[in-house]
């Protein structure tokens, strides 16, 4: 498993546990990262994984580390760190590694740059005490002293304690505890002193002197940057058009039916309505008489329209001879 992630420092805050206690701890921007690069022992003579932290601005990118870059499909990075594995085949280029490798209670060691504070001499660089004040000593009261031997070896050894440039240095502080993971938004508060300054650059790792928990890889593949990995709300703004256009089609569908279906019972509506009995009939049913054989039942009579029209016709026709 990866045990190594980039992060950039956001200042300090306190956490509250569960009695109520008032925790100090640094915030963390843990990831994510992208896998550039994967070495392999065949082809490098060892196993390791490049990362790219913190995206930048295309144009600021030079044209070689844009076809690095291009080989993966991550966009331009700020930062780009190696970082030793165990086993380089359950990586590839694309992978997306979280601050989800952390847990709470892990021990971390966080690799910075230490803040500058320029040029500095012994007493405030190394601690010396200096000389008394009184009894004789001039001009050196903060000075370093003897910086060595004579005439033999009639050199300084190196590594004297001298002043100097002072901070601005890679500092690597050990067995730093985790307080709280936040994998969403890829913080991670940790209780100790965390060096470097606000945004400097960290190098998150399990600490050497502790057992690594044995956790399974957690890494994401993500798509290329033209085409990035659409959310849950973008694919339902996409799908709303098409959503309102079936309902559309339905509702014409529906219309177009109803309306042939009207036009169908149109001429069954109109017809006159039988059911009325005359009121030859009515006399009968109430006096309990049936209709003879030889009488018309109200079924056989014929509308009185059709003979009317008849007379008419010819009462027109008459003239028309003449």
């Amino acid at each position: 498993m990866s045990n190594t992630i980039l992060g950039k420092k956001l200042g300090m805050t306190q956490i509250f546990d569960q009695v109520g206690n008032a925790i100090p701890v640094t915030l963390i921007q843990a990831g994510p990262c992208t896998v550039l690069q994967v070495k392999s022992v065949e082809k490098d003579g060892y196993n390791a994984i490049q990362l790219g932290f913190d995206d930048k601005k295309e144009k600021r990118t030079n044209k070689p580390d844009t076809g690095h870059l291009a080989r993966s499909g991550s966009s331009p990075k700020r930062h780009i760190r190696e970082s030793r594995v165990d086993d380089s085949g359950i990586y590839e280029p694309g992978q997306v590694i979280t601050a989800g490798i952390f847990k709470s209670g892990d021990f971390i060691d966080i690799t910075g740059t230490s803040k500058g504070k320029g040029f500095a001499g012994v007493m405030k660089r190394h601690g010396f005490s200096g000389f008394k004040a009184t009894h004789g000593t001039h001009e050196s009261k903060r000075g370093g002293g003897s910086l060595g031997p004579s005439a033999d070896p009639a050199r300084v050894f190196k590594g004297k304690k001298m002043p100097g440039q002072m901070g601005n240095e890679s500092v690597t502080v050990q067995n730093l505890t985790v307080v709280d993971v936040r994998e969403a938004q890829n913080l991670i508060a940790i209780k100790g002193p965390v060096p470097g300054a606000k945004n400097g650059l960290l190098i998150i790792s399990y600490a050497t002197k502790k057992p690594i928990p044995d956790r399974p890889i957690q890494t994401e593949k993500p798509d290329p940057v033209e085409s990035p990995e659409p959310d849950d709300t973008s694919t339902a703004v996409e799908d709303a058009p098409r959503l309102e256009e079936d309902t559309q089609t339905e509702e014409v569908q529906q219309a177009q039916e109803e309306q042939t279906q009207g036009e169908e019972q149109a001429p069954v509506e109109e017809q006159p309505a039988a059911e009325s009995p005359a009121p030859e009939e009515a006399q009968a049913s109430e006096g309990g008489q049936e209709p003879e054989a030889g009488e018309d039942t109200p079924e056989e009579v014929k509308p009185e329209e059709e003979p009317a029209e008849e007379p008419k016709e010819k009462t027109e026709e008459e003239p028309k001879g003449e």
